[in-house]
């Protein structure tokens, strides 16, 4: 499924104080280091562990549980803040994804160049389920969207009728490459976990996920290796400064 979205303008900047770390004993580095390493490569808390041990940190997988339940949301929603508001072509699609042995539906919501715009786990991909996905959808973003192009599942229309009726709605199969493109990195994360455990948990999980992991993963195949270079460290000075490792380099 493929939404596309008309903005005009952008969103300004939005400027929100670093989450605190008060009580806490590690410095603002290692925690935000430690939430970076786990929401943006396929590893489990055991290896951010034994990562961090390396480098001659001692701090246990519970505790960068602990950090990443924490702090990984609130990062995810400061980097959003940063990205301008979704403009031309959007994609939506939905995929199966293991929870506790069972199967639901994960929907996604993606922008022309592959930024997440949103996800939701639900049971179903029925009516009501596109319907809830569509509400959601446009709450975030806050945007309407002049077309919305969607694959051929009957839900999509009949949700469409309800919560957009005024929008143009395409329905085509083969236009949603790009959504379909975005799972990978999930499914990524899906193997290396094993499985997600509860529909809230994985909710959770990909919520900071969606919302962290992509914004380290820029088109390289478009850029050289200096404008790469250039972007992250740009990237990475942003990090610096949603966290507060950038204003606060000693506190914890």
């Amino acid at each position: 499924m493929i939404l596309e979205l008309i903005v005009p303008g952008s969103d300004p900047l939005v400027s929100s104080a670093p989450p605190s770390y008060q009580g806490h004993r590690y410095p603002v580095e290692i925690i935000s280091h430690c939430v970076w390493r786990y929401f943006r490569f396929p590893l489990g808390f055991r290896e951010v562990e034994e990562l961090m041990l390396e480098r001659g940190v001692i701090v246990s997988c519970e505790i960068i549980r602990r950090w990443c339940a924490k702090f990984g949301q609130g990062y995810a929603n400061a980097l959003r803040r940063r990205r301008p508001r979704p403009g031309g072509k959007g994609h939506l699609d939905e995929a199966f994804i293991k929870i506790n042995g069972g199967l639901k539906y994960l929907w996604r919501a993606v922008d022309a160049d592959g930024t997440v715009l949103d996800i939701l786990v639900q049971s179903r991909r029925d009516k009501a389920a596109a319907r809830r996905f569509f509400r959601k959808l446009l709450k975030r973003t806050r945007t309407v969207p002049r077309v919305v192009v969607t694959d051929k599942l009957r839900s999509y229309g009949a949700a469409h009728r309800e919560v957009m009726s005024s929008v143009e709605h395409r329905s085509h199969k083969g236009l949603n490459n790009r959504a379909e493109n975005s799972h990978q990195p999930t499914r990524q994360r899906e193997r290396a976990r094993e499985v997600f455990r509860s529909v809230g948990g994985a909710q959770r999980f990909l919520a900071a996920f969606s919302g962290i992991s992509p914004r380290f993963r820029p088109r390289r195949h478009l850029m050289t290796a200096t404008e790469y270079r250039t972007e992250m460290t740009i990237r990475f000075v942003i990090w610096d400064q949603i966290t507060g490792a950038a204003a606060m380099p000693t506190a914890a």
